[in-house]
């Protein structure tokens, strides 16, 4: 007996094509919400400011203390390396330069990764060691121990690794 066309049965749906391309779409759907969601939960963003008043006050002190590096002549070169960092400092007046330096290098986005450092140094030269920064825009805050002036820079690691901070060109 011979069997025609309309009598042979389809094969079983998991043995075609079609439904599993369907299937495919949604899955990669909840696969990517998953990858989503663990890397919400992992990383912390941060609050950005929550005392605005405060906030708007400090950066008038700062200015200030910009201000009051520029009018003693301060300029800065900052050499960065894989695991230190040298400060060369010129002022009008090299006698009045700082034994102690403060360095603050921050990430403009990741607060986890920002590092103060305490440079000490003789003759306007400070060195210190710093641990390795990522690839990315790094800010560097240099002040005084007394906190009576500051200069800011920033620079893109690692193509760049030689800053020149000078708040008179500023």
């Amino acid at each position: 007996m011979n069997t025609t066309l309309t009598e042979k049965t389809p094969p079983p749906w998991y043995k075609q094509g079609w439904p599993w391309f369907l299937i495919s779409f949604p899955a990669i759907a909840v696969v990517a919400g998953i990858a989503t969601l663990v890397i919400a939960i992992n990383t912390f963003d941060g609050m950005v400011v929550d005392d605005y008043y405060k906030e708007g006050r400090a950066i008038v002190q700062t200015m200030e203390r910009a201000e009051h590096a520029k009018e003693l002549g301060l300029r800065a070169h900052l050499v960065v390396r894989s695991d230190s960092i040298r400060i060369e400092l010129d002022a009008l007046d090299t006698s009045n330069l700082p034994e102690r330096l403060l360095l603050t290098v921050s990430h403009p986005t990741r607060g986890g990764m920002d590092q103060e450092i305490l440079l000490e140094g003789a003759g306007g030269v400070y060195q210190a060691a710093l641990a390795p920064l990522s690839t990315g825009r790094w800010l560097f805050l240099l002040e005084d121990e007394a906190r009576s002036w500051r200069m800011s820079g920033d620079t893109y690691i690692p193509t760049e690794t030689e800053i020149w901070i000078d708040p008179a060109a500023a």
